[in-house]
């Protein structure tokens, strides 16, 4: 939906011992990596949550993944280990091929703590100097960034970000390497969430079911309990930007268990229609928004915060979660910092935050 020119096999433990494993981890990287994880650590609300559509967070010292454990999808929404709903809000990473700079130990720590998020999309770029251009290293750095937001009680999820060609099946082999080899240095965490395909576009719903059903048993093979979340038609539009809807899915799901479908939105430029099949779906489907921003479908432009908002609050009725495009500085409005904030390594600053950062970040925390 956004311009994406850049600027100038292990054996699994059982679930409890997983579980356990991953906890005692998380306590020990968090020691080495920051004396403590705030944001969930005060878990205050406060009268700001009516005003801009976000569920109240729960009293406790407890980072995300301690509070919820291991999600599964449940009906139409997302639940914790203890089957209550769950609406995960974050962010995105730009594409880590040209913002690598800007996901750092601190500025999760930002992310996390300041901020009080609870998910970070690390985004793969397929092309466009990304994966294919050297499978192993941007392996490497995904898996990297992994390990920092598990430090920080994050959830992550590991976005196989293919834009072009919109045709997932174009890139089948490389999908197929990069989650055989995420799924082996991390399948036997419980916090990972995986995004199979970006934002399918100028490809039937017919094909992309079938590439989802190719693509899941993948993912399964080496983590068989993970939430799957599947691109839909137009750009993760759920089709309306090529002239369908919802209705083709619910008459012709994916054959795969613990799956949601994507929903991506730019608030400038997708207004009602775009809303109401949102709205529609998740009644009927299980639905998570992976990208969305408040400008137009370029990422850029002028801000529709009212907009925007309508989303804030059908999310927030529906228990949709979220993560919002882009925790970067690049020059495009969408991007929450201000140019020259990731060298100047200024992430707490507030004065380095765009209008759109200051607003989305006011929705997280």
């Amino acid at each position: 939906m956004r311009s994406s020119e850049p600027p100038p096999t292990r054996r699994r433990p059982r679930p409890a011992r997983r579980r356990a494993a991953l906890a005692t981890a998380l306590g020990l990287l968090v020691a080495g990596a920051v004396a403590v994880v705030p944001g969930h650590a005060t878990g205050s609300t406060t009268g700001s949550d009516a005003a801009t559509g976000s569920a109240p967070r729960a009293e406790a010292a407890e980072t995300p993944f301690q509070e919820h454990g291991r999600l599964a999808v449940c009906g139409t929404t997302l639940c914790g280990e203890d089957g209550q709903p769950v609406q995960l809000r974050g962010m995105s990473t730009h594409g880590t091929q040209w913002f690598e700079h800007c996901v750092t130990e601190e500025s999760l720590d930002v992310l996390a703590g300041d901020w009080g998020a609870d998910v970070v999309r690390v985004s793969t770029y397929v092309q466009e100097d990304g994966y294919e251009t050297n499978p192993a290293y941007f392996t490497d750095l995904a898996s990297r960034i992994i390990d920092m937001a598990t430090a920080r009680g994050l959830y992550v999820i590991v976005d196989w970000h293919m834009l072009s060609p919109g045709d997932p099946n174009a890139n089948t082999e490389l999908a197929t390497r990069f989650f055989t080899d995420i799924t082996a240095r991390h399948g036997d965490q419980d916090n990972l969430i995986y995004e199979i395909a970006n934002e399918p576009n100028g490809v039937s719903w017919e094909s992309i079911r079938s590439y989802a059903e190719g693509m899941i048993p993948v993912v399964r093979a080496g983590d068989p309990d993970a939430v799957v979340l599947v691109g839909t038609r137009a750009w993760s539009s759920l089709g309306v930007s090529e002239g369908s809807d919802e209705s083709e899915i619910v008459a012709d799901p994916v054959d795969a268990e613990n799956i949601m479908y994507t929903f991506h939105f730019y608030a400038a430029s997708h207004q009602d229609a775009y809303l109401q099949t949102l709205s529609r779906a998740a009644d009927r489907i299980p639905m998570f928004v992976t990208e969305f921003g408040t400008q137009d479908y370029s990422g850029d432009g002028p801000n529709d915060f009212a907009s925007a908002q309508r989303y804030i609050d059908l999310m927030a009725e529906k228990n949709i979660s979220w993560t919002n495009w882009n925790y970067s500085d690049d020059f495009r409005s969408g991007a929450v910092f201000e140019v020259g904030t990731c060298d100047a390594r200024s992430w707490a600053d507030p004065g380095s935050l765009k209008e759109a950062g200051a607003w989305i970040r006011d929705r997280i925390a």
